[in-house]
């Protein structure tokens, strides 16, 4: 599917369509006004990353950076068709880095590809379009759906641009469809063309949506195809159930078939993905059990951009290689239940087995994730959170990855109205 142009210069539709919407509504500014919101996002972030295998190509990687987002959402006008239009801008400013010790995720490279960069930035606009309980965007998107999830893991989120289309009017069933033409990566400030490793395509079209049969019970399905590279289905299913006594019992099974597409121009793709996930809480504890099994001739394909939605995307590793069992068993606690609001605790320990990566045919990699989490709860730094990542990776049967990792994260948002 190609643009629609509507003037001789060759402006693509949705671009004019997000650029004149306010046209459409002098009559209803106050919907559009007074419905709208503004914040301003703050995340500073600094990882020190400790390479510990045998000739590593470096000894570390450490940067520390500073991220702005802001996010401007409008109302919509009155009448049959609602307009609106929705803003966001994103800029990442370089505090430490250095040649040597570049990699983490956080800041671009720069034009000599190898100093990173002091800042990078984007703008994106959104045009909207609601009838009833739909709403169609065109622009600038940060999907959270299974078969794309934008990430949002660094300095600022990845963006992608298309068009969504979501319906509510069916009581219980939410449906989602679109089109999706470009990607912003969380380190970048260009829009490149969607794609799957090094393979890039024209269009990445979805379609599905999920229905709450009850409030502890829903089932999603999802078809999505990356044209000319593969195409997926999804099943997926959510389950709460109280047990008494303060307990309850959240199941969460997932479910992908992921195939190749046309002439397949990242190779062949041939993968089956289960997910399972089941969290028991009680009161202030969580103690979670994931198990999750890939078997076909390739790994598990997803979105350059965006994030794998399977149970076991921990910190640093997602554990998708071709034929990788995996299982993760995972703590919580709200150290509220003591008397200290704001405070959490999580750890959680990730094992993989059998993962097949070019001549690797039996790979295992592990990793233990630590997480503390406080948010300020009174004073002039009210609402500002302190988090501390501890990672621990290693790899072997042939994957030879071995790092041990700090990231601490400064959070703020600002309303702005």
């Amino acid at each position: 599917m190609h643009p629609v142009y509507l003037n001789a210069r060759k402006t693509p539709l949705y671009l004019l369509t997000a650029a004149s919407l306010p046209l459409f509504a002098p009559p209803a500014q106050a919907d559009f006004v007074s419905d709208s919101s503004a914040r301003l996002e703050m995340r500073n972030h600094y990882i020190n990353r400790d390479f510990r295998q045998h000739n590593a190509a470096q000894s570390k990687a450490e940067e520390w950076a500073q991220g702005f987002t802001a996010r401007i959402t409008s109302g919509f006008t009155e009448g049959t068709f609602g307009f609106g239009l929705d803003a966001l801008g994103e800029l990442g400013l370089k505090l430490d880095s250095s040649p040597d010790r570049r990699g983490t995720g956080l800041l671009p490279y720069g034009r000599d590809s190898h100093e990173p960069a002091d800042q990078f930035s984007e703008l994106g606009l959104t045009g909207k379009v609601r009838v009833a309980d739909s709403v169609l965007k065109i622009g600038t998107l940060q999907p959270l759906l299974p078969v794309v999830t934008y990430n949002d893991t660094r300095l600022l989120g990845s963006t992608f641009q298309g068009g969504l289309l979501t319906s509510q009017d069916i009581r219980d069933l939410t449906l989602n469809a679109g089109r999706l033409t470009k990607t912003n990566l969380r380190d970048s400030s260009s829009n490149d063309d969607i794609g799957y490793g090094a393979a890039t395509s024209d269009h990445f079209d979805f379609a599905g949506g999920s229905y709450a049969f009850n409030p502890q019970l829903s089932l999603s399905y999802y078809y999505a195809k990356l044209d000319q590279i593969y195409r997926q289905q999804f099943v997926g299913l959510l389950h709460t159930q109280p047990l008494g006594n303060g307990f309850s019992l959240r199941s969460d099974l997932r479910y992908f078939d992921s195939r190749g597409d046309g002439i397949e121009r990242a190779g062949r793709i041939d993968n089956r993905n289960f997910n399972s996930m089941f969290t028991l809480a009680h009161g202030a504890h969580k103690v979670s059990a994931t198990w999750q099994q890939l078997s076909g001739d390739s790994a598990f394909p997803f979105l350059n951009g965006g994030d794998p939605y399977v149970v076991n995307l921990v910190t640093y590793n997602t554990y998708t290689r071709a034929d990788e069992d995996s299982w993760q068993l995972r703590y919580d606690y709200n150290f509220a239940a003591l008397g200290v609001p704001g405070l959490s605790f999580m750890t959680r320990y990730t094992d993989g087995r059998h993962a097949k990566a070019g001549a690797v045919d039996n790979g295992r990699e592990w990793e233990r994730d630590t997480d503390i989490t406080y948010v300020i709860q009174s004073g002039v730094l009210k609402d500002v959170s302190l988090r501390w990542r501890n990672v621990t990776f290693r790899s072997g049967n042939g994957l030879t990855t071995a790092l041990d990792e700090n990231r601490l994260i400064v959070g703020y948002t600002l309303a702005l109205w």
